[in-house]
């Protein structure tokens, strides 16, 4: 047998299908709540991604959730939609009235859940859980039944809860990992026995750091159905990420669930509407993840992409990035230069790669900003700014915060003042609107990070900002946030127009 057959054998079901429950366990993350809205665009990013399955949210929870659940129901979209229920028949009367596809019908299953939480017997929830599941498919839902807490219950409880649910006309049972509990070889056993019986679902969490570990167990065992969340977001550790289930099965397997160029604008929507950013260290979407920055590796990288990398960064829908610091190498330095169409001789290269480590020691990112100031320096150049930001004023103490700034355009100077949600988005959106055009380039990160204590404390704010084909990182420091963005800001842009001038001008008169 082949490395390759090998790997397709690894599980017994050869399509394996993902359900997201961002919008709903996802949501249970301290300090997340998602408006209608906010939901309607991350569930039309889950669509993009080609998820099978979609969790809308809970519409027992209340009127207001109904009203979400029903704007993604409207969406008419090619995933199935579901909503959470609980064992009682009020719930599938909500989810109904929401117009879903179907329910994951929660019951509780190990002891300490029907004794102590719900205090009923095993016999009790069998029963109910049968006529739930007959109410729901005569009124034509799908329906999965879930043994909440299913990896601290009897597994023989387990296996004839499941058998029970299937003779009533569910289309799956879910094996449920509900505090992050099990070990893999135990989930292994457990779904094993519920694989025989008919289609399994796994739902695991990451508070062990087993969630990747007990979805690939589960799947050994002959389960053919994965829960997870867009970054692995949710109560405590979270849930396990469903991106990185699919990168895994497509990678390892050829096992292919997601649309996988998407995941990455999936994952940037999802942390924007959660306000969870995403861990730089995170496997598929982490700042980190395809970069690189030890001279070995650079060079490495620079000769043959995968030298470095499992797969190719444009498989999710990301760039390779080349960052300086104090590992750089000359093969990294003189490739961040070429990206800017800077020619350097030899011992020019020579001097800016001393001074770009120099720098990257004192514990500081090198930006691009950094490096081509470094290389004007050695180079004994002046620098010919395009875009200089002259003054800026700033008020929020009114109902609606606004900003005023005055430009040097080329041989201009402009003015403008905008409103927006904050000093600094008012700010940001008059400079915008004094560029015009020009200033359609794409702001890709932007970072906050106090350097100082203190009531006086000093910020730095770093933004990525891409425009075309050119891409630049720079970093601006003051006491007034509003101030540090801005100037990071129209730093940016300046470099930017100065690597890719406009053809046009940059605003009308």
């Amino acid at each position: 047998m082949s490395s390759d057959d090998s790997a397709r054998s690894a599980f017994p079901a050869d399509d394996v299908q993902l359900l997201d429950t961002t919008l709903r366990d996802g949501e249970q993350a301290p300090g997340v709540s998602l408006t209608p809205d906010e939901k309607v665009e991350i569930a039309e990013a889950l669509e993009a991604a080609a998820i099978d399955v979609i969790e809308a949210g809970s519409a027992c929870t209340s009127e207001g959730e109904r009203d979400c659940i029903r704007r993604v129901t409207d969406l008419d979209l090619d995933a199935t939609v579901t909503s959470f229920a609980r064992g009682i028949k009020s719930d599938i009367d909500h989810a109904l009235d929401c117009n879903v596809d179907g329910i994951t019908l929660v019951v509780p299953s190990s002891d300490k859940h029907i004794e102590t939480k719900v205090g009923s017997t095993r016999e009790a929830v069998i029963e109910s859980s049968v006529e739930l599941i007959e109410y729901a498919t005569d009124h034509d839902l799908w329906v999965e039944l879930l043994g909440e807490d299913g990896s601290r219950a009897d597994p023989e409880f387990l296996v004839e809860l499941a058998e029970a649910g299937h003779e009533a006309g569910a289309d799956r049972f879910c094996y449920a990992d509900t505090v992050g509990h099990a070990s893999p070889e135990h989930t292994y056993d457990v779904v094993e026995k519920l694989a025989e019986l008919g289609p399994t679902s796994v739902h695991t969490h990451d508070d062990l750091g087993f969630g990747m570990t007990n979805v690939h167990a589960g799947l050994r065992a002959g389960a053919d159905f994965v829960h997870g969340t867009v970054n692995g977001i949710g109560e405590r550790a979270g849930n396990v990420a469903i991106e990185e289930v699919a990168i895994a099965l497509s990678h390892s397997y050829d096992i292919e669930t997601l649309h996988l160029p998407n995941v990455y604008k999936l994952a940037t929507t999802v942390s924007q509407n959660t306000g969870i950013p995403l861990a730089p260290n995170k496997a598929v979407i982490g700042e980190n993840t395809f970069t690189h920055e030890s001279g070995i590796h650079t060079d490495g990288t620079l000769k043959d992409g995968a030298m470095y990398e499992p797969y190719p960064p444009e498989t999710v829908g990301r760039e390779r990035r080349l960052v300086l610091g104090k590992h750089a190498g000359r093969a990294g330095v003189e490739a961040a230069l070429n990206e800017h169409n800077i020619d350097v001789s030899d011992d020019e290269l020579a001097a800016i790669v001393e001074r770009v480590k120099t720098l990257g020691e004192r514990d500081k990112r090198v930006t691009d900003a950094d490096l081509l100031a470094i290389a004007e320096d050695v180079q004994g150049r002046d620098r010919e700014r395009y875009v200089e930001l002259l003054t800026l004023t700033t008020a929020s103490g009114g109902e609606v915060p606004t900003a005023s700034v005055k430009l040097r355009v080329g041989d201009e100077e402009r003015t403008a003042a905008n409103t927006g949600s904050g000093p600094v988005d008012a700010a940001v959106k008059a400079v915008r609107q004094a560029l015009g055009p020009a200033a359609n380039a794409e702001l890709d990160s932007f970072h906050v990070d106090a350097i100082t204590g203190g009531t006086d404390a000093v910020v730095t704010v770093e933004v990525e900002m891409t425009r075309g084909d050119h891409t630049v990182t720079v970093a601006a420091s003051d006491s007034d946030i509003t101030r540090a963005s801005v100037d990071a800001m129209v730093d940016a842009l300046d470099r930017l127009l100065a690597a890719s001038p406009p053809e046009q001008p940059v605003a009308d008169d």
